[in-house]
């Protein structure tokens, strides 16, 4: 008799400072929409697991919002849930824009992670894009290293969530290092994270590729009710602003930007989902949103 496979079961923390990837590369992995990209830092607002099933095993990844400097409660909320992603996983990924040299909130990472028992993978991302800097980066953990006395290492490699180099490589280093053991999710799960919650994030990620830093954090879309018939689905729900001059700015002349931005957001929806969607969306004002508690809970930005 054949000895059984022995597989490995592993839940991954992507974290790192914003806007360096993390969501195209959880993308990029699955090879599905999990998680909405825009290039506005600060897309990411919750915590989000995607499932990779493959013959090795079974990698969960978190996909946690970057870490910035807050000035709102909103902002404070998702520090803390990115800071918090990596009690209880088995592999930390620490996730690098090679496209720059290294910023404060690099070296804020480096600094949380050297004294982590959990073992460590810097990724340097964007490997495509202008000088390679994955030197800066190994100097400036060391230099952080040296300062506090920690031995800790990385294990640093290249990639590119965009083309896809060094996935391959990445997949390989982290079932390694992922236990062996069962799987936590049932193979056919590719995500836990709740409908509502996925469909509100493609129709502010439209709006983020349309609206770029125009009205990027005031924000919100609560989707309120989906119901699901033989048509397909129809959600229903609102779009928050703080100020009422907000909502002719994403009405647009005679509100083309709104159809638009509907339009894309149902395309995209019906391909994740494999169902037609339709949207019902008013556009609200909830003044000071995202300094209310109760607000924030309402859209399961607080637990």
């Amino acid at each position: 008799m054949q000895p059984p496979v022995q597989t490995r079961a592993g839940m991954i923390a992507i974290v790192g400072r914003a806007n360096v990837g993390k969501s195209t590369l959880i993308n990029r992995i699955l090879g599905e929409k999990v998680s909405i990209v825009s290039p506005v830092a600060q897309t990411t607002r919750r915590l989000i697991r995607g499932i990779l099933n493959e013959p090795r095993g079974q990698l969960v990844f978190l996909d946690t919002p970057g870490v910035h400097v807050a000035s709102y409660d909103l902002g404070h909320v998702m520090n803390r849930t990115a800071r918090a992603a990596i009690e209880g996983v088995d592999v930390v990924l620490l996730v690098l824009d090679g496209s720059t040299t290294p910023r404060a909130e690099d070296e804020g990472w480096m600094r949380r992670l050297l004294f982590e028992a959990t073992p460590v993978v810097a990724l340097v991302n964007k490997c495509d894009q202008g000088p390679d800097q994955t030197a800066a980066y190994q100097q400036r953990w060391a230099r952080v290293a040296k300062e506090k006395g920690a031995a800790k290492q990385a294990d640093w490699l290249r990639a590119s969530a965009a083309t896809g180099e060094g996935i391959g490589a990445l997949l390989t280093r982290l079932f390694a290092l992922a236990p062996l053991g069962e799987q936590l999710f049932p193979a056919d799960i590719l995500s836990d994270y709740p409908r509502k919650l996925a469909v509100g994030d493609v129709v502010r990620e439209k709006y983020f590729h349309e609206l770029r830093a125009e009205l990027p954090h005031t924000l919100a879309v609560e989707i309120e009710n989906i119901e699901e018939g033989p048509e397909g689905w129809r959600a229903k729900g609102s779009i928050l602003v703080e100020k009422p001059s907000q909502k002719p700015i994403l009405l647009g002349a005679k509100g083309r930007l709104f159809k638009r931005v509907i339009g894309a957001a149902e395309k995209d929806l019906a391909e994740m989902y494999g169902v037609t969607v339709k949207l019902e969306l008013w556009i609200r004002v909830e003044k000071n949103w995202q300094k209310n508690f109760w607000v924030l809970k309402r859209l399961g930005y607080v637990p």
